[in-house]
């Protein structure tokens, strides 16, 4: 009798890897797509002759329409089948990049008016952050449906991870695919076929769960924050996905409030002078639009590799409060948002953004252990909830303040930034516990 060979699977769970290796694809090609496309649309806005404003606003549009559904997308992640859900938000990231590059490459070709290729950019854009929003929560649900109680937060955390490479792995592609006959509009028909392959590979190679004696309602997934360079992983959706069920929490709940508030403010600075990156690298290096791409990538990529560099190996090394990583942070990033206002080449640029990043990358960890451990383990899942909220509240208002800023003075988002980072340093170390 011949044994038929076992296939290897993930610890503690009934997934094998190559299923698990599906569903972060899926996470995967989401976050690097996004961070690819924050890359590039400086350059196809100047090009194409828009306001600065505007660009930054018509793809900041998705990032709120994120913010608003993906909690009804995670509840709907309960009782409708995990892969479906999944296949819908790959499925909307495919139509979204496929729409927004057609609409592009008629902008850059003169096809269409830039107002109306910019408007209908942001029609289309708003369909990933409408559906896209579904893969994470759905991913984090299958995960842990199929995996046992006791390695969950391991399956999930490297899950998870998926969105903190992405940010890397976009901006280093997103280059290569600046093709001839597409030019800048290239890396959007790029990941959408990356995408086109994800979609198929689990339509095809995930087993289906919709079935109730599959096990649907073993675990439940939980919203992500909107994949971006200024919303790392930090362990909350994780938390939201293993804790059980509990009543909403309030951010204002006096345990929590003052950890939420630390969170926004340096979120806040975040995301402003993030959304002024690509515009700064242009105008402070002098470059052409096409062909500056290549230099934004580098600027984004050291500051996704610090981020990911103090989330995954420093902080667990300097054993630091959440107190002390908001204020040291803070003052960081502070430091690394002057040195990015002062410099005058790509090198100095990488060294302070770079170094910005790793402050923001110690001040997102801070408030949200902060605020986890200041409620009981019956209200995790509930404190999950609300740090997931401020990480992408941030989206709603701050990029569109941050360009405004711009544009009266290009250092000014920079300078603003990094006074609200240091008043947040001395409010922390006065008012934290």
């Amino acid at each position: 009798m011949l044994l038929r060979p076992t296939r290897p699977r993930v610890a503690g769970s009934a997934l094998t890897r190559k299923h698990f290796l599906l569903l972060y694809a899926a996470m995967l090609v989401a976050a690097a797509g996004n961070t690819a496309l924050q890359s590039v649309m400086p350059a196809i806005g100047r090009e194409i002759g828009i306001s600065d404003f505007w660009v930054t606003v018509s793809y900041t549009w998705s990032a709120v329409l994120w913010v608003a559904l993906a909690p009804f997308w995670a509840r709907k992640s309960d009782r409708h089948g995990r892969k479906k859900l999944t296949l819908m938000g790959v499925g909307g990231f495919i139509v979204s990049m496929t729409l927004c590059g057609l609409v592009l490459l008629c902008g850059l070709n003169g096809i269409l008016a830039g107002g109306l290729t910019f408007a209908a950019f942001a029609v289309s854009r708003g369909l990933y952050g409408s559906l896209g929003c579904a893969t994470p929560s759905a991913t984090q649900a299958y995960l842990a449906s199929k995996t046992r109680r006791s390695a969950r937060v391991e399956a999930l955390s490297a899950l998870s991870s998926s969105f903190g490479l992405g940010t890397i792995v976009g901006p280093a592609l997103a280059p290569l695919f600046v093709l001839p006959l597409v030019g800048l509009a290239g890396p959007l028909f790029a990941f959408a076929a990356i995408a086109i392959a994800v979609f198929t590979a689990i339509f095809v190679g995930l087993p289906d769960d919709s079935r109730p004696r599959q096990g649907r309602r073993a675990g439940h997934g939980a919203a992500m924050s909107y994949p971006s360079l200024a919303s790392s992983p930090t362990g909350a959706s994780v938390i939201a996905s293993t804790a059980p069920r509990m009543k909403r929490l309030k951010w204002n709940d006096p345990r929590i409030r003052n950890w939420i508030l630390a969170g926004v403010a340096a979120g806040h600075a975040q995301a402003a002078t993030l959304a002024c990156l690509g515009f700064f690298v242009i105008d402070r290096l002098s470059l052409a639009p096409h062909g500056s791409e290549q230099s934004i990538a580098i600027v984004m990529m050291s500051g996704a590799a610090a981020t990911l560099a103090a989330q995954w190996g420093i902080i667990p090394r300097l054993r630091l409060g959440p107190k002390a990583l908001i204020f040291w942070g803070s003052l960081i990033a502070a430091a690394g948002l002057i040195v990015t206002m002062l410099a005058t080449g790509l090198y100095a640029l990488v060294l302070g953004f770079g170094l910005a990043s790793l402050g923001f990358g110690f001040t997102r960890p801070g408030f949200t252990a902060g605020a986890s451990l200041a409620v009981p383990l019956a209200e995790q899942g509930g404190v999950a909830g609300v740090i997931t909220a401020a990480n992408g509240i941030s989206y709603v208002a701050a990029p569109g303040v941050g360009m405004l800023l711009y544009g009266l003075d290009p250092h000014w988002p920079f300078a603003v930034g990094a006074a609200l980072l240091m008043a947040l340093a001395l409010w922390a170390r006065r008012t934290l516990d």
